[in-house]
């Protein structure tokens, strides 16, 4: 067995104490309503949530507001990383240990209701011209593995999928869910009753809070505690209603 001086144990000592103490990230990209920003605050339902989590586990870790792919990019690849809200699909099962769920929710198309042609079958969606989503995330992907061919993805954020629709650039859209759309048209001042959902579900499932695989098993297990507690004592349901009602306004 090899024996270490003195002075360089301690030092390999201190150094693992370091590394087991560096603190958590957490990140999260531009979602509303679920995580983004107002007036330069960060705020969104799984945000309350997420600061109503650390406020019970005594966590006090700083929230970084990144683009999709960046976000995405820090849960992969760097340690001891968190990130919400996120689908928590097959796919993305085995890389990352799961808190939630926050909420169930599911994704539509969006056409103007004036429009001559309403969409109402999945054949239809399949072969109309273009249907205008963001560039990158799940939705794409989602579209792409269920072979839509006719993608514009051009949109760097929400705002656009809206403002191109309403422009009459693109037909139909696809990027957010039924409560997403609520929140941009209001931001938008897009008058009740000017966009149609078109009847077909897209995708359906819930959102969670990701931590990267590095992760410790108690911190997650703190987590989900913790959520289980906010969903007893009502104060989940209580969070999501304030959204609710904002959507309904």
């Amino acid at each position: 067995m090899t024996h270490l001086p003195l002075a360089a144990a301690v030092f390999v000592l201190l150094l693992g104490n370091f590394a087991s103490a560096e603190p958590y990230q957490l990140v999260t990209e531009e979602w509303a309503p679920y995580n983004y920003a107002d007036n330069g605050q960060l705020t969104g339902m799984s945000t309350e949530v997420v600061r109503a989590i650390m406020v019970l586990t005594g966590d006090d870790f700083e929230i970084d507001l990144l683009p999709t792919m960046r976000a995405t990019y820090a849960l992969q690849n760097r340690p001891r990383t968190i990130m919400y809200s996120m689908f928590r699909t097959p796919e993305r099962e085995p890389l990352y240990k799961w808190v939630g769920p926050i909420v169930e929710e599911s994704i539509h198309p969006y056409q103007l209701a004036s429009t001559a042609t309403p969409i109402t079958s999945l054949e239809q969606l399949m072969h109309a011209p273009q249907i205008t989503t963001r560039h990158a995330g799940l939705v794409p992907r989602m579209l792409e593995s269920l072979g839509f061919g006719n993608l514009d993805k051009s949109a760097a954020e929400s705002h656009q999928l809206y403002r191109m629709l309403l422009a009459g650039r693109t037909e139909l859209i696809v990027g957010d869910t039924d409560a997403g759309v609520a929140y941009y048209s209001r931001q938008l001042g897009i008058a009740p009753g000017t966009l149609r959902r078109v009847p077909i579900q897209l995708y359906r499932s819930s959102l969670y809070i990701a931590f990267s695989r590095d992760s410790d098993d108690a911190l997650v297990a703190a987590w989900a505690a913790a959520l289980a507690r906010l969903r007893r004592s009502g104060e989940l349901a209580r969070i999501q209603r304030r959204y609710e009602q904002q959507n309904d306004q």
